[in-house]
């Protein structure tokens, strides 16, 4: 069963039986960017296959957060709403990096049948819940300029380099 904060979304950690689902909604976010760079014309879908064999893998590592949001349809095979996928990354420590520990948001998307009910801001809500016990040092991500404003909303802000991160 899902955790519920506050009003949002029940939001779970994803389990194998979900994997198929998860597929389909990464594949669903480099569909929705809409640049050459993220779906150039040429691509097969090869990496699909390749992306599903990760996934079952990192669905188990202590380094991987996959969190899910059922879809609500009534249906009785719902699929899933919406997913987010965070790792963290041990680097060298610094001044500016004194655990080491980045964290980084890979992708966070939801089906456009469910979208604008805050199944995305309960999802980053429970990443950054799980960067903050793992004491990562800066969570960083790269927004949609639909993503965006919720980013900035959660604490995101510009970062040095073309991207935004945030500091727990």
């Amino acid at each position: 069963m899902g955790q519920r904060k506050g009003n949002g979304p029940a939001v779970r950690q994803a389990v194998e039986y979900d994997l198929v689902e998860l597929v389909r909604l990464r594949a669903l976010l480099f569909e929705n960017l809409g640049s050459h760079f993220f779906s150039p014309a040429a691509a097969d879908d090869d990496w699909l296959d390749a992306l599903a064999v990760v996934l079952k893998e990192q669905l188990t590592a202590d380094a991987v957060r996959i969190l899910v949001v059922d879809g609500d349809d009534g249906a009785e095979d719902r699929g899933l709403a919406a997913c987010g996928i965070a790792t963290i990354e041990q680097r060298l420590t610094g001044p500016h990096l004194r655990n080491g520990r980045i964290g980084h948001v890979i992708g966070v998307v939801t089906d456009p049948a469910y979208r604008r009910r805050g199944h995305s801001r309960s999802i980053m809500r429970g990443l950054l819940d799980w960067f903050g016990e793992r004491e990562v040092a800066r969570v960083d991500l790269y927004a949609s300029a639909e993503g965006e404003p919720l980013y900035r909303e959660l604490g995101f802000t510009n970062h040095p380099d073309p991207a935004l991160y945030w500091r727990p």
